[in-house]
């Protein structure tokens, strides 16, 4: 890693810690081995031992941090997910995690416009804005929000309802939706997925067939992941039963239930969360399309 590059990086994690303590966050550490990660279809973890894991992400330890009565809360920390590799991936990876009591999915969006902002005038020359595939895409100006829906529409020509029932959704939104955002000059916001997308999001009270979440992309690369939280046990642990049903059908051992996890989910406020992937970030500052130039050590060089 070139000496520039790492002290980009020190400056954007320095930028992001001094952002949220200047806001009145929390700054949290939370186990890095855990019994059980959230469930999801196509995530997997390492397992490190009988009944311990690396956590794919801090969210479920954080969540229940909500339900003892913290705010505002935030961690960088890494994290691990098995098999993930390319020039966007690595199995183990810096996130960025933050959550709001008593907020919704709209105060996440705020924020990141703030923190992107942020990390521009800091960390890249004059505060300009940040380069993908030689596109400059500035945080400065008005931030893009469009559906799930209608993204379908407009760069594939065909619904996400439609996507998702031919088993096409994936392969859509890589292939077609997501370089269709990439022509964007400034960040977007994907918003309101399905609810058959939903994963650990509450679902709008007067549109249930959509989620209270959304995807930032920034020219075309997907940068966070945030939403309004579930805090229903119940229909958690359907989702987490539902998710564990596709892994089996696609031939993916089944993973256990965060049974503490749901235990508090009853007293957690009405909550927002997102993670955003620090090395991405870093990525987009550098100019870089490779995610092995911004980290210190790649795993083949280990």
């Amino acid at each position: 890693m070139k000496s520039s590059a790492l002290r980009l990086r020190a400056n954007i994690i320095k930028t992001i810690r001094d952002f949220f303590w200047s806001r009145g966050f929390l700054e949290v550490e939370t186990p890095l081995l855990i019994p059980a990660n959230a469930p999801e279809e196509y995530i997997n973890p390492i397992i490190v031992s009988p009944g311990l894991q690396l956590q794919t992400s801090p969210e479920i330890c954080m969540k229940r941090l909500l339900s003892q009565g913290h705010q505002k809360i935030f961690q960088i920390c890494h994290c691990w997910r098995y098999g993930e590799r390319g020039s966007r991936h690595l199995q183990e990876f810096t996130m960025l995690e933050w959550y709001r009591a008593d907020s919704d999915y709209e105060s996440l969006m705020l924020d990141c416009e703030e923190l992107l902002r942020q990390v521009a005038l800091s960390s890249i020359p004059e505060g300009t804005g940040f380069r993908r595939n030689g596109l400059s895409i500035t945080p400065h100006g008005l931030w893009q929000r469009i559906t799930v829906q209608d993204a379908f529409e407009r760069f594939s020509h065909a619904t996400v309802w439609e996507c998702l029932g031919n088993g096409l959704y994936e392969e859509i939104l890589t292939s077609v939706v997501e370089p269709g955002l990439a022509a964007f000059h400034t960040p977007v916001f994907l918003t309101d997925y399905p609810a058959e997308l939903a994963a650990l999001a509450r679902t709008k009270p007067e549109q249930p067939h959509l989620a209270e979440r959304f995807e930032l992309y920034v020219g075309g690369l997907e940068l966070a992941n945030g939403f309004s939280e579930l805090t229903d046990p119940e229909e958690q642990r359907r989702r987490f039963i539902e998710a564990n049903r596709q892994r089996v059908k696609d031939e993916n051992s089944p993973l256990p239930i965060p049974e503490p996890f749901l235990d508090s989910l009853a007293s957690m406020p009405p909550s927002a969360g997102i993670a955003l992937g620090v090395d991405r970030l870093i990525m987009l500052a550098a100019g870089s399309d490779m995610i092995d130039d911004v980290v210190a050590f790649t795993p083949e060089s280990l």
